[in-house]
């Protein structure tokens, strides 16, 4: 019990200085943003474009960070019957439209009909948008994301950049981000909290695919 209890403490005292880590970058970026407000000849509109956009980081990392202290507090009722997977596929693709053109990702949906996935509708929104996001966000110009989805399967494959193989392994550890991840916005809990949902549903998640070979993920579920 004595140690359990000291690993779940250095646990906490590990993602309590990772989180202080990833909020003073965006913090250090605004103050220097505030500073500049004064000097002559500033651009203040583009000022205050960039400065709302660090804010924004700060509160997407910070809504990340108390759900996933949700899902692991057990608050969040992870696995609670099962959800017809397509319409949440559906959404996901409208919602991400505009980025994903911004982006040059294209979506494609593949999905067997009347498929259910063992989740509450709002945590299958969780896994299929921060996978899809993911992917647009770092897929790179011309590439297609793929939503495949199948009796107790869901993947995400996108044909982009992919990532080093030696990154596959930690592409769902708290607050990892590959170097280029790091030059682009996001919290860096995506894949953890995707993760930690599936995980809590009894499911699996894998990831594959190499430098110019894209990145597939694929979440895996038991039988009913």
């Amino acid at each position: 019990m004595m140690e359990e209890a000291r690993a779940y403490e250095g646990l906490r005292v590990g993602f309590t200085a990772a989180v202080s880590h990833e909020l003073r970058t965006p913090l250090a970026r605004l103050l220097a943003l505030l500073e500049s407000a004064d000097l002559p000849g500033v651009d203040r509109d583009t000022l205050l474009a960039e400065a709302r956009e660090q804010v924004e980081q700060m509160s997407e990392l910070i809504d990340d960070v108390l759900f996933l202290s949700e899902l692991e507090s057990g608050r969040q009722v992870v696995s609670l019957g099962g959800t017809a997977a397509l319409p949440v596929l559906e959404e996901a693709r409208d919602r991400l439209a505009d980025s994903a053109e911004r982006a040059g990702v294209a979506i494609e949906i593949d999905a067997a009909p009347g498929v259910q996935l063992p989740l509450r509708r709002r945590m299958l929104q969780v896994v299929v948008e921060n996978l899809a996001q993911n992917a647009v966000r770092y897929a790179g110009p011309d590439a297609t994301l793929t939503l495949t989805l199948r009796p107790g399967l869901l993947e995400v494959a996108d044909d982009g950049r992919g990532v080093g193989e030696d990154e596959l392994p930690r592409l769902f550890e708290r607050f990892y981000r590959s170097d280029r991840a790091r030059a682009s916005r996001g919290s860096g809990l995506g894949l953890a909290i995707v993760k930690h949902v599936v995980a809590s549903a009894g499911g699996r998640v894998e990831a594959s695919g190499g430098p110019g070979r894209g990145l597939r993920v694929i979440c895996s579920f038991p039988a009913p």
